[in-house]
């Protein structure tokens, strides 16, 4: 009786972990569909209709909420304002919430608008909402960086590109702007995984890319109609909410790269995962409501958010599959062959995803470091609050 028992919490479990498992491996394969290539001429004649056809440069203001970000928020202002676009159809923001008064007195000498709230409890949603229901100006979009964000000269004459190809929502291509230890490389990868799992492979077969929080732009009106809605420090997947009830499509643009610093020690990445790992809590309790409606209506893409939220975070879904094999392999002989199996799609799925120039011996050593890590994300679990709404700031290391 009591080995009944033990097999169908094995069963139950090995079916919770293949859930997720199936949904990266099926994501990851449809990465794999192929997409006729567009030759160098082909492209520079494209990008010249669009230039022809975009019979004016849309305005931007672009956001900078920054937190106690005075080590790199000034840099990358000043490499923002080097854009190969008219000056007069952009305009940068810097919301500087608990800043020093030296990185302020820089960065009002610069050509940009500094807000200085001083919030209670401080928020990314707090300060975009404080910079809208300021800032007075005809923009046509409105654009998302953080404060460590730095972009090419051509970001915005590339996004206008887009824009006028009648995109409302668009989420650029974050990447890792540093690599200095094991830590920052796993985290740059986790994120390039992201990229092609829930980013483009989505857009690949018509659904909705995910938003990542920076290098993100949206129609003007529709950012200030919505931005007041936002209520937790998981603000991105509160957009994501709102942009999906509204059956509004997410692009993602995989050639617009947002260079972003990666954490680089074991306590900032716990804080970060811990800030992810309540936000998409939060956002799985505030989707599931709405789920009778997207079924009626056949909102597919707000199924598939919603069934994202409850997903097992990768990092800690690779180690506990195998953990779990190394167990039931001790276990039963004959239990352990479907956990074996389930660690080798994870595996497959995991190494498709991941684009091939960081597929390498050295970027694979570092592996080593992701059980420590996962330990970490672990012990997160206990510190969840799903009520909780106040902001988990990350520092960047000196």
């Amino acid at each position: 009786m009591l080995w009944q028992i033990i097999h169908i919490i094995e069963i139950l479990l090995w079916l919770l972990l293949a859930a997720s498992g199936a949904y990266i491996l099926f994501f990851a394969l449809v990465s794999m569909l192929w997409k006729k290539p567009v030759s160098p001429l082909t492209k520079y004649l494209s990008g010249q209709m669009d230039a022809l056809r975009t019979k004016q440069y849309y305005r931007f203001l672009v956001l900078y909420p920054a937190y106690n970000e005075d080590r790199v928020i000034v840099n990358s202002v000043q490499t923002f304002l080097g854009q190969y676009y008219p000056y007069q159809n952009f305009h940068v923001c810097v919301i500087s919430d608990h800043m020093t008064d030296e990185t302020n007195k820089t960065l009002a000498e610069l050509p940009i608008t500094l807000l200085q709230p001083f919030f209670e409890k401080s928020s990314k949603a707090k300060a975009m909402q404080y910079a809208m229901d300021i800032l007075e100006g005809d923009y046509d979009f409105v654009v998302i960086l953080d404060a460590d964000n730095v972009v090419d000269i051509d970001f915005l004459q590339k996004l206008n590109d887009v824009c006028a190809k009648g995109y409302k929502a668009i989420q650029c291509h974050r990447c890792a702007k540093n690599s200095n230890n094991d830590i920052a490389v796993l985290d740059g990868v986790s994120e390039e995984i992201n990229n092609t799992i829930f980013r483009k492979a989505h857009n690949r077969i018509g659904l909705s890319s995910a938003l990542i929080g920076s290098g993100m732009c949206f129609d003007f009106n529709w950012f200030r109609e919505n931005v007041f809605k936002l209520t937790t420090a998981g603000e991105d997947r509160e957009l994501e909410a709102l942009l999906l009830k509204q059956k509004v499509h997410i692009r993602y643009e995989p050639d617009i790269h947002v260079f972003d610093e990666k954490v680089s020690n074991k306590d900032n990445f716990q804080k970060q995962r811990l800030r992810w790992m309540t936000a998409q809590i939060q956002s799985l309790f505030n989707l599931l409501p709405y789920i009778p409606k997207a079924i009626i209506t056949g909102n597919i893409d707000f199924i598939d958010k919603t069934i994202q939220q409850a997903l097992i975070p990768r990092s800690m879904l690779i180690v506990l599959t195998f953990m779990l094999s190394l167990l039931m392999t001790i276990i039963s002989r004959e239990w352990c062959i479907k956990w074996w199996l389930l660690f080798l799609f994870i595996c497959i799925s995991l190494y498709v995803s991941t684009p091939r120039q960081l597929r390498s011996h050295s970027v694979y050593g570092k592996i080593l470091s992701l059980p420590t890590l996962v330990w970490k994300m672990l012990l997160n679990i206990l510190k969840i609050d799903r009520k909780n709404t106040d902001f988990i700031h990350t520092t960047h290391d000196k």
